[in-house]
C-alpha cells in the first residue's frame, strides 16, 4: 500500500516552511519516526518524520522548495517495505550485542551542556548565548481594536504579526515592495516615526525607504548569501524591539562560591534523573522566585490599549546557541519545578534545538529570557530586551575576585549579571531590586525557599 507522507500542521499560523535537506532517495527504506527532510520556517529549523515503515517509492520535494501544511513530501510504500525491511532485520541475538542507541544521546547531551566549573575555568555554560530572537505572538484570525474593515493590505503573516506586537495599525502603514505589498521594514519605520512624533509632538511621518547600500564590489570582492529565516526573523525582531523600547542595562554580581559548592555535590541526583545540574537549571529557579516576587518583569505592555498585561504564569526562555542561529527554546511553569526538574528539561530541550527537533511551539510563549555567556567568556554585556517581554538577563564567566568579609579578603567566585529591561514599565531603583534578589537567591539558596 502506498502511503503518502504530507507536512503536518507545523504550528499555529505557519503554512509554509523551506526545505533545507532532503534526507531520503528513492529506495530507501524507513522506519516510524525516521527523519525524511529538513524543513526550516520562520521559527524554527525541525526534520518531519516519517509516520509509516516501508520503502520510499517517491521523493517529491527537493532542497530550496517552499512547501505548505497539507502537501505530499514522500510516498512509501508500507508492503513491500514493511517485508523487505523485516528481512534485513539481524538475529534477535546479534543485535543483542550492539550497544544501546540510547546511550550516545545522553552522552552528547551531557556534552552540550557543560557543568560550571571553578575559577580557573568557565563558570557558565556554552548552550547558552548572546541576546535573542522573540518568539511570535498568536496570530489573530478577527481585526484588532482599531483595525479598519476590509480587505487587509498585502503583508505577510509574519508581517501581521509584527505589526501587532508593535502596536501598529497595519492599514496605515505604506507599503514599499511590489504592488503597494507591506514589508517588516515598513512597518518598523512606521513604528518608529510614531514614536519619534509623540517624543515631539509632531504628527506621524510617512514610512521613509531605507538608505540603499553602496556598491561594495568597487572596493574589493565580495560574497552575498541569502540570510535563513531564522536569522531573518531574529535580525527583524531585535530591530524592532531596539527601535521600540527604550532599554537599560543593570549590572551587578552575585557570590557563587556556596552554591557552586552545592551543585558539584548534588550534580549525581540530576544525572540520575537524565539531566544536567547546570548553573543556568539554578539561575532558572532564581529568576522564576524574582519573576513572581517583582510581577512588574512577569508583564508585556500594551501602547494601543494603554494597559500593563500582566502574567499569572511563570514561562522563561533560554537562549541555545546552534548552527543555525540563536533559538530561545521556552521552558513552561518553572516555578512550579524544581531545579532537578528544570535541569532534565533543559538538557533535553537544549539538544533537540541544536539537533532540529524542535518544533515552533517550544519556542513561544516565554515571559522572561535568560541568555549566558559564561562558557564563552566575557564579563558584562548588554542583551537586547526582545518584545514583548520586558527584560532579559544576561550572564558572564564567573571568576574568583577578592571579597571583604569578616574583616579579610577571602577569595570568592563571582558571577557577572546584565539585566537589560524596558524602561516604559521598569524603574532603575525596581530593576536593581530585582537583580539584587537574583543575586542574593544565588548567594543563600534558601531564600528560594523561603520567597521563591
Amino acid at each position: 500500500m502506498i502511503e503518502e507522507i504530507r507536512l503536518p500542521e507545523i504550528s499555529e499560523n505557519v503554512e509554509t516552511g523551506d526545505v533545507t535537506k532532503v534526507l531520503v532517495s528513492v529506495g530507501d527504506s524507513v522506519d516510524v519516526d525516521q527523519p525524511l527532510v529538513e524543513l526550516e520556517t520562520e521559527k524554527a529549523v525541525f526534520e518531519v518524520p516519517s509516520t509509516v515503515a516501508g520503502k520510499v517509492t517517491e521523493v517529491l520535494v527537493e532542497e530550496g522548495d517552499t512547501v505548505k501544511v497539507g502537501q505530499t513530501l514522500v510516498k512509501v510504500d508500507t508492503g513491500v517495505g514493511a517485508e523487505e525491511l523485516k528481512a534485513e532485520e539481524p538475529p534477535a541475538e546479534e543485535s543483542a550485542e550492539e550497544p544501546s542507541t540510547e546511550e550516545p544521546v545522553e552522552e552528547k547531551a551531557k556534552a552540550d551542556v557543560p557543568e560550571t566549573e571553578s575559577a580557573a575555568e568557565a563558570a557558565a555554560e556554552p548552550e547558552t548565548a548572546k541576546e535573542t530572537a522573540a518568539p511570535a505572538e498568536e496570530e489573530k484570525t478577527v481585526p484588532a481594536a482599531g483595525e479598519k474593515a476590509g480587505p487587509p493590505p498585502a503583508a505577510a503573516p509574519s508581517v501581521r504579526r509584527l505589526a501587532r506586537e508593535l502596536g501598529v495599525d497595519i492599514y496605515q502603514v505604506e507599503g514599499t515592495g511590489k504592488s503597494g505589498k507591506i514589508s517588516a521594514d515598513d512597518v518598523k519605520r512606521y513604528a518608529k516615526a510614531v514614536i519619534t512624533s509623540l517624543a515631539t509632538g509632531a504628527t506621524a511621518a510617512p514610512a521613509v525607504a531605507a538608505k540603499p547600500l553602496p556598491d561594495f564590489s568597487k572596493f574589493g570582492e565580495i560574497e552575498r548569501k541569502p540570510m535563513s529565516k531564522v536569522r531573518r526573523l531574529t535580525a527583524e525582531n531585535l530591530a524592532a524591539s531596539w527601535a521600540t523600547v527604550p532599554q537599560v542595562t543593570q549590572h551587578d554580581k552575585a557570590d557563587i562560591t556556596d552554591v557552586e559548592a552545592a551543585r558539584k555535590r548534588h550534580a549525581d541526583r540530576a544525572k540520575k534523573a537524565g539531566g544536567k545540574l547546570t548553573m543556568t537549571a539554578i539561575l532558572l529557579k532564581a529568576c522564576a522566585g524574582a519573576l513572581k516576587h517583582f510581577p512588574d518583569f512577569n508583564s508585556s505592555v500594551d501602547m494601543a490599549a494603554g494597559e500593563i498585561i500582566y502574567k499569572k504564569y511563570v514561562n522563561i526562555g533560554v537562549a541555545v546557541d546552534t548552527e543555525r542561529g540563536l533559538l530561545v527554546p521556552v521552558i513552561r511553569d518553572v516555578d512550579c519545578k524544581s531545579i532537578i526538574d528544570l535541569s532534565v528539561e533543559l538538557t533535553k530541550i537544549s539538544e533537540k534545538a541544536r539537533n532540529k527537533k524542535i518544533m515552533p511551539d517550544e519556542l513561544e510563549g516565554g515571559n522572561f529570557t535568560i541568555s549566558n555567556l559564561g562558557g564563552i567568556g566575557g564579563t558584562y554585556f548588554s542583551p537586547i530586551v526582545y518584545a514583548p517581554e520586558v527584560a532579559i538577563l544576561g550572564v558572564s564567566r564567573a571568576e574568583m575576585r577578592p571579597k571583604r568579609m569578616g574583616g579579610k579578603f577571602s577569595p570568592r567566585l563571582m558571577l557577572p549579571l546584565s539585566l537589560s529591561y524596558d524602561h516604559r514599565v521598569i524603574d532603575g531603583a525596581l530593576a536593581a531590586r530585582f537583580t539584587r534578589w537574583v543575586a542574593e537567591a544565588l548567594e543563600d539558596p534558601v531564600l528560594l525557599a523561603l520567597e521563591g
